[in-house]
């Protein structure tokens, strides 16, 4: 396996076994002893973590913090999982669609899941909780595509992003495109470097697994030719062995 050295990340092996505690949930079967919670605990939490997400995505959902920005926020709902897969931004059909990927490139996308994790696109957006470096459409640039968000929108959105790990507690945190790659790598990514890995990192306050993936646009190649081709496979064959995934909801 490669080492990057340039990041500080530990790198796993796609191949390698990922033990993740899960904090949620108690490993003694006697509610009588000290300290111990009950199913009926585990109940209760997982019913606030819900409204706490519920009103989260209310409050993302009037969000207006950036002016620059073509529409109002997108999102995928209230899924409570242990899985996340962040993409990039909106482009402009997804508000009107109200959803993530509703268009071109996420027919491509949870083609991919389909394929190579047996999840249609129904269920994938039932069990993981769909997100982006920035929620609106930026618009166009004077080339006419899709305008990259500027830091300070990045900066904006990004609390966002920390108060969703903050209730969800993901293990495994699927990025899709350079932008959203590079948001949680810390650096510019280099595709070729960083799909068919998993980094473990530590982000807003709590350690999970990254897990990145090209975006699936059609405006690029990378992913329908080699080495992109295998790497896009390597990837997605990791999210579908990780335990995260296996146990998302």
């Amino acid at each position: 396996m490669m080492a990057l050295m340039s990041f500080s990340s530990k790198v796993l092996s796609p191949d390698t076994k990922i033990h993740v505690r899960d904090r949620e949930e108690g490993h003694a079967s006697s509610s009588s002893r000290p300290g111990v919670r009950t199913l009926t605990d585990d109940k209760s939490m997982i019913s606030k973590r819900q409204t706490q997400l519920q009103q989260h995505v209310d409050s993302l959902q009037l969000c207006r913090k950036c002016p620059k920005m073509q529409s109002r926020p997108v999102s995928g709902g209230p899924v409570l999982s242990r899985v996340m897969l962040v993409g990039q931004a909106p482009g402009s059909k997804e508000p009107v669609f109200g959803r993530p990927f509703a268009w071109t490139a996420g027919k491509a996308m949870f083609q991919w899941f389909e394929q190579e994790l047996g999840v249609t696109e129904t269920e994938f957006r039932r069990t993981v909780y769909m997100a982006a470096v920035c929620r609106c459409f930026p618009g166009r640039n004077s080339q006419g595509g899709d305008r990259v968000p500027s830091r300070q929108e990045v900066a904006l959105c990004s609390e966002w992003l920390r108060a969703e790990i903050a209730i969800l507690r993901p293990g495994l945190v699927i990025a899709v495109g350079k932008l959203a790659i590079g948001r949680f790598l810390d650096v510019s990514p280099v595709l070729t470097q960083v799909v068919g890995q998993i980094f473990r990192v530590e982000k807003f306050g709590r350690s999970f697994d990254v897990v990145p993936l090209p975006h699936p646009s059609g405006a690029s190649p990378w992913h329908r030719i080699e080495p992109g081709k295998t790497l896009t496979k390597t990837a997605l064959a990791s999210i579908r062995n990780h335990r995260a995934w296996i146990t998302r909801f």
